[in-house]
């Protein structure tokens, strides 16, 4: 499986810059690029909330799931789950 992160996409939309949403929802600007660009590993409920009040949007605005196309394969191993925000 694949979780999808459009938070750039919602950014845009509602014309945000990457600064201005990390002083909103007191995050540093380095955590949020880690966010936006698919490499964390985790989100706090507390700060998915943040986020979403910020931008005025749902959790599934901002994240989407994807079925990977080799998941009948088998399942992966633990900690080779992944994030990205590539289409």
């Amino acid at each position: 499986m694949a979780i999808i992160v459009n938070l750039d996409i919602m950014m845009a939309r509602r014309k945000m810059s990457s600064g201005e949403l990390a002083a909103k929802i007191d995050l540093s600007q380095a955590n949020l690029s880690i966010l936006k660009n698919g490499k964390a590993r985790a989100v706090r409920f507390s700060t998915l909330e943040a986020i979403c009040k910020a931008l005025k949007c749902q959790p599934g605005d901002i994240l989407e799931y994807v079925e990977d196309e080799d998941e009948g394969e088998g399942r992966r191993g633990e900690g080779e789950g992944r994030m990205t925000n590539d289409k």
